[in-house]
Parts: C-alpha cells; structure tokens; sequence
C-alpha cells in the first residue's frame, strides 16, 4: 500500500523523469512531504509562473517531457500563461496541480479553482483524478499524450485526499494508446509520390520553408539532406530557425513580419511552395488571401488541423516528418529535376543586396554580431519577446537545431529567464544565455534568486532602451507618436539589482565615435561575460528609438514590407 503521493512520483520515474519545477502550497503538501525519498530533483522557482516556463525550457531544448507542480488555485492558476504558450508552440509538459478535497468540489472552498475547465481550450489533455487507484493510468496517459504527435501539454488535477489516499497497485503499468485521426500512425500511410514528382517538374520557381516540426520530429539531418539535393530558396519560421545551417548557399533565414527581403519575396513570388513543418500563422503569411499568391503547395505536417488554414494546398501530406520527409527524398531520387538556375540567382542577387541593418538599431545588430561570433557549438540562446527578439532572430547563426528557444505563438514575456534555468538544469554541459528586455526581464526578475540558489552558469544580457520598445515602435510608425504607457524611463538599476541577489553585472552603452556604435572593448566585454563560470548580467543601453526592419505592417501582405525608416 502507498499513498497517492507515493504513487505520483513512483510514475514519474517510471516515465523517466529526473528533475520537476514547483512552488508549494496546502493542497500539494502530502507531494511535498514524499518528496525526499522520490529519487527526483525538484527545482524551486519564485513564482509558479517561473516554473512552468523554466519546464518548458527544459522540454524544448532536450524533446524530453517538462513537468510543473503547483498547488490549488492560484498556485494552478499562474501556471495558465505557460500552458498556453506551451500549446502555441508544440511544447511537451505535464503539469500536476493540486485541488481540494473531493467533497468540497464545487462549495467555492478554500483556494478552489476550476482548473478542469479553465485548461481544457489550452491543453492537449487535462483530467481531474478521481481515484488513487487510477493514478497510474492517468500519469501514464497524460504523458503518452504529452509526447505523442504533435506534443502539446497536458494538465492532471489531483484532490489532496487523493493524494492522502492508499492503494496497492502496479507501476510502471502498460498504457495503450487510443489510437484516433488528430495523431496518425502516418508511417504506413502511402506516400503520393506520383503528385510530388509532377509538382516539382512543372516548378519554375519553387521555395522551401522550414517550421518547427522539424525539429521536433528530429528530422533536421533528413531535410538538410533533402535540400542540399533540391537547392532551393529557403526560409525559416522564427521556431525553425537552427533547422538549416545558415551557412548553406540556399538558406534565406527568418521570413515573415521581420524577416529577411529575400526570403519574403522568395515566398511571395514561388510557384511552388515546400512547406516542412510550420503553422503558417499570420506573422509568417501576413494577410493571408494574399500569401505565396501563385504558388501551389505541398505541405508535410503531423497535425491534421493545421493542412488547409490559410487556403487549400494542392498536396497536404499528414504524417511524422521523420518519416514524410526521407520518404520524399526517396521519391525525387531518379528525378532529374528543371533549370532552376535564373530562379535562385534572381533571389540570391536579392539575398547579397540587403543591407546589413541601418539607422538607430545599428549598434544592437553589431552588438548581436559580437556575441554570435564567440559563441561555442554548444550555446544554446532563449530570448524574450520584443524588439530584441526579432534582432536575435535575425542576426542569429545556427549552431544546433535547439539552439535558439523563444515563447514564439503566444509571445509571452518573461519567458526568457525561467525558461534558461529550465534549460541549464537539462544541459549543464551547454553555454546558455539569457537574452530580454528591459520590459520582459522584470516580469520574472524574481527568478534570478533561483539561479544564485542553484550555482546556475547562466549569461543574462538586457537591452534597456527605457521602452516596452515593440510597442513603441508601432505606436511611432502607425499612431503618430503617441507612446502612450510605454515609457519605462523609470527602470531600476539593473546591475545594482543584480548584485542584491548575488550575481555580478556591468553595462555598456553606445559609442557614436566607432564605425559600429559600440565601444571598442565590446568583444573583450562579451568574451569576459561568456567565459565566467559564474552567472552574469549584462546591460546594453540600447538607442531608445531604435526600430526593428524589415517590418510587415499589420494586414499587409509579406510583399509590403518597410524596409527601414523612411
């Protein structure tokens, strides 16, 4: 006989978990008290919102099951941002909250929230536990849905009598999966070669793009293979990014709302569109009636839900890209495929015109570019939501597939600095750093104390430009001026706030007498920051009015894009 408490976490171990993320309250105590003989690292975050969102580091750097542990109402509710950035970006997390006791379920007790309910439009699966003999077939479901397909989260609400409860039962127990359309078996479905060999030969102009599915699927070594065969324009959502060495003579970087001239109008003129892996939401399409206007498309994808969202494709192929994607290569290869040669120098030409950066923003791209530059094969970035997002994405060179993790979907701020904890505890071997704003960084400051207890290595660098700065530059480019509330001219003293929990800082600013615009010690700065087995903090004081090109105004199609200021 164990207690359901006992019982959660033999699952967990059954499901190969070494390290949880929590903040504890009254209706989690009895996990709590059968924590010490678990066998499981627990992480204590600040704040229950740190610690779903350092889980989700964890999942997206390692494609292992992250899990978060909150109490009962609004311990499960500061857990509802991240499960919701979570889903948006195909994140695998159990999330294990506490509830209150059976019998006071629906009396507006103590701390009771209906986080059943509240979840169900934002998980992938969620379950109130009703018995403490079930918990194992519970645990093992939840997790099997976790990973499976599209991974997504999944949420288990468990009562504290439960948890309380005794039962004698089995663990690990042998879960079979229901097998339904949302999460094919798509290995044995047939591969309509036929289709794809003909699309291809009638393409004059075709062009690839590159999501995140990639990734997940572990296919990025397929489909470089594939695209080195092919040789085709290439781009990459922001999520997948680090999918295509960005040394490769094809690959065109971020397309979308920021991304390069070259990859939007790539995307805009094909006649035929690869589609491997990405959602095609509206920062990649812009208006979508007028997104790749003449191209047909093929598009391989696990999720069924996601083929036919902006307009009907010629060739939706559902299936696991490890599978969907060599079974590709293996279709194309006795074809010899059409001249494309005026195509790709057409968009190359395109590609080696662009400028590098101009205006105010000049100083942060070089000052990306230095931080690039020393970074080893094994850095892994996360960065926040903002303006800095979109030049880290921009300036960045791939170095592993999980390299570069942001809150991309929901663009959650705060995300950056819990969700690099989450991923230094899951590769201690791995440089990690923190990228954030001066906006973001203070969402989940509090979290800086978690990385002092834990002796965490990690590089925090800031932009401080004094501004919620995306937001600023909307307000500057399409509502004359009126920066209204986004004034953040009020910042703390981000080194001496730094130093009160422990950690070492300096700050740089700009130089206007150098070509660059950044001090002429800056990479011996970035070389010190990187090189310190100690976690560091670093401030960049970023032009206030800096603005991130290319920009595709809201509504417009991806051929309307601004290329710089004026």
């Amino acid at each position: 006989m164990r207690t359901g408490a006992e019982i959660v976490w033999a699952c967990l171990r059954a499901e190969g978990v070494d390290t949880v993320f929590g903040y504890p309250g009254g209706a989690v105590i009895p996990l709590y008290d059968a924590l010490h003989s678990s066998g499981i690292r627990h992480i204590l975050t600040r704040h229950e919102q740190g610690a779903i969102f350092a889980a989700g580091g964890y999942a997206r750097s390692t494609g292992k099951v992250g899990v978060a542990i909150a109490t009962s109402g609004p311990g499960a509710t500061n857990l509802v941002t991240g499960i919701a950035d979570a889903k948006m970006d195909s994140v695998p997390l159990v999330c294990i909250t506490g509830q209150v006791r059976t019998s006071l379920i629906g009396t507006d007790a103590f701390q009771e929230t209906d986080v059943f309910g509240m979840t169900l439009p934002l998980t992938k699966w969620n379950r109130l536990v009703v018995s403490t003999e079930e918990i194992p077939e519970v645990v093992a479901e939840g997790f099997h849905i976790a990973r499976s397909g599209r991974p997504g989260p999944v949420l288990l609400d468990f009562p504290v009598d439960l948890l309380k409860g005794k039962a004698d039962v089995r663990i690990p127990v042998t879960h079979r999966p229901k097998l339904g359309p949302r999460w094919p078996n798509s290995a044995k479905a047939d591969f309509p070669a036929p289709a794809l060999r003909s699309l291809l030969l009638s393409s004059a102009k075709p062009t690839a793009l590159v999501g995140a599915g990639v990734k997940l699927a572990g296919a990025h070594l397929a489909l470089q293979r594939l695209l080195d065969d092919l040789q085709v324009p290439t781009g990459a959502t922001l999520h997948g990014l680090g999918a295509v060495p960005e040394e490769k003579p094809y690959f065109l970087g971020l397309v979308g709302m920021h991304g390069s001239h070259a990859a939007n109008v790539a995307l805009n003129e094909a006649d035929l569109l690869l589609v491997f892996g990405a959602r095609l939401d509206d920062r990649v399409t812009g208006d979508p009636s007028k997104f790749a206007p003449g191209a047909r498309i093929v598009h391989l994808e696990i999720d069924r839900s996601q083929m036919h969202r902006v307009r009907s494709y010629e060739l939706p192929i559902v299936g696991n890209l490890a599978d969907t994607i060599p079974q590709f290569h293996e279709a194309i290869a006795d074809l010899r495929l059409p001249d494309w040669s005026e195509w790709k120098k057409t968009i190359a030409e395109l590609r080696s015109g662009e400028r590098n950066g101009s205006g105010r923003a000049l100083p942060a791209l070089h000052l990306f570019d230095e931080l690039y530059a020393l970074l080893p094969e094994n850095a892994i970035v996360v960065v926040d939501v903002g303006q800095h997002q979109m030049w880290a994405a921009q300036r960045y060179r791939a170095h592993s597939p999980r390299g570069f993790i942001t809150s991309g979907g929901l663009g959650a701020m705060g995300f950056a600095l819990p969700g690099a904890i989450g991923v230094q505890l899951a590769r201690p071997d791995a440089r990690v750093v923190c990228i954030s704003g001066d906006g973001g960084i203070q969402m989940n400051i509090q979290e800086l104390a978690t990385i002092r207890r834990y002796g965490l290595a990690i590089k925090v660098l800031i932009l401080d430009n004094k501004f919620l700065g995306m937001v600023r530059q909307w307000q500057q480019l399409f509502y004359s001026r009126n920066y209204a509330e986004t004034d953040l001219s009020d910042n703390p003293d981000f080194v001496t706030l730094a130093a009160a929990y422990g950690i070492r800082g300096r700050r740089i600013g700009v130089d206007p007498a150098q070509a660059n615009g950044l001090p002429a010690d800056t990479p011996d700065v970035l070389k010190r920051f990187l090189d310190s087995p100690d976690p560091e903090l670093l401030v960049f004081e970023c032009p206030r009015e800096a603005n991130v090109f290319p920009m595709v105004p809201s509504g417009a199609a991806i051929s309307e894009m601004l290329l710089e200021e004026n």
